[in-house]
């Protein structure tokens, strides 16, 4: 018998029809789920449109297992509605989780068993077709190579490869995956960015959780950030950034009165000196017409500017700024 149910791959009749008529892949209204006192899903309303890689983004404890858990109808809701690939769940669970694949927590196997007989037993409570896409499954994860050794003798990226695999063995259009990059070492990250992004090139679309804000910045379109079971923004990446302050790296000749100079200014940045000179936070909002004008404030005051250029905002950077006005406002 396969381990219990860290990889989801469940099987049943599927209305073509009602797989492309829906916007969402992931739809959710209210969604509450409580453990005693602890409120761990609260009130979530997430949209995940198809086609895209999503990512759930947070800290740890912040709620991202948890509502993986019951979207996939392992743990029950307290409240709220959800549907996935346009299916109410739990109404129509089965038929939702058809073309569905997930990976909660860390993917298990049997150790003593190649990767190949893992995705064979796996794919004999499936229907016929899914031992035929074995052998693709393990060439599209990179693992054909190392498919008949024992799962015991394969790294932490291995396994979740193999976890991917086990997956698509069921052709999902939705992968849900829940901290795929943790315990991988860069380049294990970079062939897993790789690998979703070469999925949600092919139509699927790819919703994971995580904590590495950097990863993914590299590997989403959109993003919702959740904190403590709430989402507190959602939206595309490139949306998102949009409301992030201006970043200005100023090389010039007296760092120190141009920090003075440009804090007395009706501009109001906010100026540090570091090892590159000047760096400058302008407000939110802040137009092109503002940079400009630091350059003039500082060329008119004799200082000589070597070097004025404005600093892709970063999500990272985005997050510290939202989630700090949110702390400052409680």
């Amino acid at each position: 018998m396969a381990p219990q149910g860290m990889t989801i791959a469940v099987t049943s009749p599927v209305d073509s029809q009602s797989r492309t008529d829906r916007q969402w892949a992931v739809e959710t209204h209210g969604l509450v789920k409580r453990f005693g006192n602890n409120v761990a899903v609260n009130g979530v309303e997430l949209l995940v449109p198809r086609g895209c890689a999503f990512g759930y983004l947070g800290p740890n404890g912040a709620g991202k297992t948890t509502l993986i858990r019951v979207l996939l109808g392992l743990t029950r809701a307290d409240a709220g509605t959800m549907s996935l690939l346009g299916h109410p769940v739990p109404q129509q669970r089965a038929v939702a989780l058809a073309r569905v694949g997930a990976i909660v927590d860390e993917p298990r196997f049997h150790g003593h068993l190649t990767g190949r007989q893992n995705l064979q037993i796996l794919a004999a409570a499936r229907e016929r077709e899914a031992r035929d896409r074995i052998a693709p499954s393990l060439e599209r994860v990179g693992l054909q190579h190392r498919a008949n050794d024992k799962v015991s003798k394969y790294s932490m990226g291995m396994r979740q490869r193999l976890g991917v695999a086990a997956c698509l063995i069921g052709d999902p259009e939705l992968l849900i995956l829940d901290e795929p990059m943790n315990g991988l070492d860069p380049a294990g990250m970079h062939e897993m960015r790789d690998m979703i992004l070469s999925l949600v090139a092919e139509g699927r679309t790819v919703v994971l959780s995580s904590h590495l804000l950097d990863e993914v910045e590299r590997t989403c379109d959109a993003v919702a950030i959740v904190d403590r079971g709430n989402v507190i923004r959602q939206g595309t990446i490139s949306d998102l950034l949009a409301g992030a302050s201006v970043e200005l790296q100023i090389d010039c000749s007296e760092p120190d009165r141009a920090k003075g100079l440009l804090e007395s200014t009706k501009i109001g940045a906010s100026i540090e000196v570091g090892p590159r000179g000047l760096d400058a936070k302008l407000p939110l909002g802040t137009g092109r017409e503002a940079i400009a004008e630091v350059n003039r404030q500082l060329v008119e005051a004799g200082i000589s500017v070597y070097r004025l250029q404005e600093v892709q905002a970063s999500l990272e950077s985005w997050f510290l700024q939202v989630t700090s006005r949110l702390g400052g406002a409680e």
